[in-house]
């Protein structure tokens, strides 16, 4: 059966991540979990960051190519503990970098939590994407206090080889799928996700799905609750190993959800796919943030030193592989041209025009810090609690 767009009738008128390296073996480094209080500058460099931009034991490459011992930290992706903890916590004291879902930057900045990236120290800027450097977030003040550390649009994990070929939000909410679908316990995603389904497949009154208003914020929160009350869902998954599991198990046939849960099912040899749906993709980027910190410590240089490395090919092409994103720039092709025995360079070419082709159709942007964050974060409580 071809799954398509459905006009469903309604009560109307998008990581703790298990890291994984480059072979797909979990990986958790002892100094990762035990992170120094106190550091000399050098060429240390400790970043706190989403599980899915780990690469295991490959940071051991950015010894080699730039003398950086990279300490990886999986900060769990919600915004809130992660700003807290730059603000008011020791994350500033621990950490040099974060990598962070984009949002959270002008409240980071206004409260002197990062500081303003010199591109003109980032050797390899000019390799950057121009649409990635004016992806919104990344300025405060004229400032850039981000710069693009990888990107992606996501979308629904379905299962082909039971619902042939998804195209639509709408498999979500479809009454025939009762209980056999999810979304992941994250407002930052499901909502809009839902809202981009309303926007655009059942004309709600909505104008950025990214950014609601009180009025489309109610819209969409009452709406997710009454389908949760109807047990439309399975659950509503947190976290990569559950996200995964979902799929590996064979518990839903569709969920909402991150492109890497695809490529693993994939390699545990499930017929799932990633869907293209007519509502559009959620765009993300997971930018890179200077801590106040790291300059204080006088690591301002090697912090550098290190966006330069990300965006020198190698993070780029071996990431692109194992999680399905991009960092934005050439190199990550120039890289495995150049490196064949390395790695598969059809196969970083094709990753890198998939991701790059989701931003030339409809996309709408995340937004980990909307202008009513505190109001999600109660209804999404409300959600819970239903």
């Amino acid at each position: 059966m071809k799954y398509q767009r459905q006009y469903l009738s309604s009560n109307l008128s998008r990581r703790s991540l298990l890291r994984y390296g480059a072979g797909g073996v979990a990986a958790l480094s002892a100094s990762s979990l035990f992170p120094r209080l106190a550091r000399a500058a050098g060429g240390d460099i400790a970043f706190w960051g989403t599980g899915t931009l780990d690469i295991g034991d490959l940071w051991a490459q950015a010894a080699t190519d730039a003398g950086l011992n990279v300490t990886f930290t999986d900060n769990g992706n919600d915004p809130g503990p992660i700003v807290a903890r730059l603000v008011a916590g020791n994350a500033n004291a621990i950490y040099d970098v974060s990598g962070l879902q984009g949002g959270a930057e002008k409240e980071l900045a206004a409260q002197g939590a990062i500081v303003p990236w010199d591109t003109s120290k980032i050797a390899n800027w000019g390799k950057v994407w121009q649409w990635a450097k004016d992806i919104p977030f990344l300025t405060y003040e004229g400032q850039t206090v981000g710069i693009p550390c990888v990107v992606n649009a996501d979308s629904i994990i379905y299962r082909k080889d039971k619902l042939g070929t998804v195209d639509s939000y709408g498999v979500i909410f479809d009454p025939k799928m009762k209980g056999r679908v999810a979304m992941e316990d994250a407002w930052i995603n499901s909502a809009i996700f839902t809202a981009m389904y309303l926007k655009n497949s059942e004309n709600a009154p909505i104008n950025e799905p990214g950014n609601l208003t009180e009025d489309e914020l109610g819209l969409v929160m009452e709406f997710l609750m009454k389908h949760k009350r109807d047990g439309q869902f399975r659950t509503f998954w947190n976290g990569w190993e559950q996200g995964v599991q979902l799929v590996a198990d064979e518990e839903v046939d569709a969920m909402t959800g991150w492109e890497p849960i695809v490529l693993e099912g994939q390699k545990r040899g499930l017929d799932v796919a990633y869907a293209a749906p007519v509502e559009g993709y959620e765009g993300w980027g997971n930018n890179l943030l200077l801590h106040k910190g790291a300059v204080d410590r006088g690591l301002g240089d090697v912090a550098h030193e290190f966006a330069n490395w990300i965006y020198g090919g190698f993070y780029g092409a071996h990431l692109s592989q194992t999680r399905g994103y991009v960092v934005p720039c050439d190199a990550n092709v120039e890289y495995a041209t150049a490196n064949p025995g390395d790695i598969d360079p059809a196969a970083v070419e094709a990753t890198v025009n998939h991701v790059r082709d989701k931003f030339a159709g409809k996309v709408y942007w995340q937004n980990t810090r909307p202008d009513n964050f505190q109001l999600y974060e109660e209804w999404w409580q409300k959600l819970r609690n239903a």
